[in-house]
Order: structure tokens, then C-alpha cells, then sequence
């Protein structure tokens, strides 16, 4: 596939046409929902739950291979990498700044970049699930405070068998037998209500566990499993915000 009929960067599309044939060759997919995904040219934040250090990629590839090529919104830290720090700014990815001063920048590039037509993901956890079953925990309001802002809708999307390919938090990937990769974009969380409404705090995370729910209700889909009847709270459960919660890092 020749990818996103977009102007893209140079890198990006080097990036992609590295890292898609190694996906094609050691995944199968499973896709659905893909009527649900606007149109190149449509600014849109889409957010998918987190189980693995594999689901960006494999996130990406579902994304990529029918019509739009995300921009991330990822840890600092991450664009500090010698080398690949650098090929992920080319990109265009947009940096997050945890707990700092400059912490607003990537609300407003992410706000820019919805503004100008773009495809936006956003985790809305933050990190991989803490949940003991892989259900998405309780969400983070990024998200819904760029969709408040722009107006834009959020696709929810849920993912299951990255955890297969690469457990949480591993460096060893399982790649046989070939493991599929199972996503599904649901239809646009309705958040009529909340427009036209000053953006409060509790508007937001109003707005948020809608987004939450919508993902939980495709994964629940995917998974022909109920979810818990109560969303997992890392901060209730005296677990780490961010890392590995077995070793306390600050791992993504």
C-alpha cells in the first residue's frame, strides 16, 4: 500500500515503509469499524486502549492502511533518544511534557494540528492499563478537551492481541505463531451535550468517561467479555501513575 493520500514528511513515510512489511510479515489482522474513520482532510482525535509497547505500531498500521496517518502525542522523554528521538520529531509526532511548566504545549499542537485537517491519537490513559484483565482504567481528559476545543469528533477504538505479540511492559516479543491483531473503531462518542458549555473540569471529565466507556464497550465486543463493574483508579489502588506498576518506574 502506498499509504495516505497526504502530503507527508519524508521520514514518515520512510518510518512506515520499514516498520508495515515487518508488521504484514509477523501479524495478522482482524479489523472493523473502518467506515468510522473521516476522511484525509477531516481533523479528528481517535483513541485507542493501551496493552502493550507494540499497540502504537500496530495501532498506526490499521490507521495508515485505511486512509490516515496519525500524529501521536508522546512522552518527552521519548524525543530525547539519540537518533530516533529525532526521526520521531520529523514525523511530526508531538511531544508530552508530564507535570512541567510546559505541559500546555502538546494541548496546543494537538489542537493545532485537529484544526488543520489532521488525524490526532491520543491515549486516553496515558500508559499501559494497570487493570489486572487489560480493561481500559480510568482515563486521562486530554482527549476531550482537544475534541471541546475544536469540535472535532473522537473515534474510539479498541484493541486486543498487541499484549499477545509483546506482554506489558516486555522487551521480548512473542512473534510465533503469528498473533492477530484485533481493532475496531466505533462511531463517534456523542458529545453534543457538552458543546457550547464553558470547559470546566467536570465538563471534561464528563466528557472523558463517555470516551472511556465507548472503548470499553468495543473491547468488550472484541473480547466477548464483560468488563469490571467499576474502572480501574491507579491512584486508588496505591499503584504508580506512569511505569511498570511491579518495579515503579516511569516506563511508559
Amino acid at each position: 500500500m502506498s499509504g495516505p493520500k497526504q502530503r507527508l514528511g519524508f521520514w514518515y513515510r520512510v518510518v512506515a515503509g520499514i516498520i508495515r512489511p515487518i508488521l504484514v510479515l509477523f501479524t495478522r489482522h482482524d479489523w472493523h469499524g473502518t467506515e468510522n474513520l473521516p476522511p484525509v482532510g477531516t481533523g479528528v482525535v481517535i483513541s485507542p486502549n493501551h496493552v502493550s509497547y507494540a499497540d502504537p505500531m500496530t495501532f498506526a498500521h490499521f490507521l495508515w492502511d485505511n486512509g490516515r496517518a496519525p500524529r501521536f502525542l508522546a512522552k518527552e522523554s521519548v524525543f530525547r533518544i539519540p537518533v530516533i528521538g529525532r526521526i520521531i520529531a520529523a514525523c511530526g509526532q508531538i511531544p508530552v511534557y508530564r507535570e512541567s511548566r510546559d505541559a500546555a504545549k502538546a494541548f496546543t499542537e494537538a489542537v493545532k494540528a485537529v484544526e488543520q485537517g489532521e488525524c490526532v491519537a491520543i491515549y486516553p490513559e496515558g500508559t499501559i492499563t494497570r487493570d489486572p484483565g487489560l480493561w481500559p482504567m480510568v482515563g486521562k481528559t486530554g482527549a476531550a478537551r482537544v475534541a471541546l476545543e475544536t469540535g472535532c469528533d473522537v473515534i474510539p477504538v479498541a484493541q486486543w492481541g498487541p499484549h499477545e505479540l509483546l506482554p506489558p511492559y516486555s522487551k521480548k516479543p512473542r512473534l510465533f505463531p503469528r498473533k492477530i491483531m484485533r481493532v475496531t473503531a466505533g462511531p463517534p462518542v456523542d458529545l453534543d451535550d457538552f458543546k457550547g458549555r464553558p470547559i470546566t473540569a467536570e465538563l471534561v471529565q464528563e466528557a472523558t468517561e463517555l470516551i472511556m466507556e465507548a472503548i470499553t464497550s468495543e473491547l468488550a465486543k472484541i473480547r466477548g467479555e464483560s468488563p469490571p463493574d467499576t474502572r480501574f483508579d491507579p491512584r486508588r489502588s496505591g499503584v504508580p501513575p506512569t511505569g511498570n506498576p511491579g518495579r515503579g518506574g516511569d516506563a511508559r
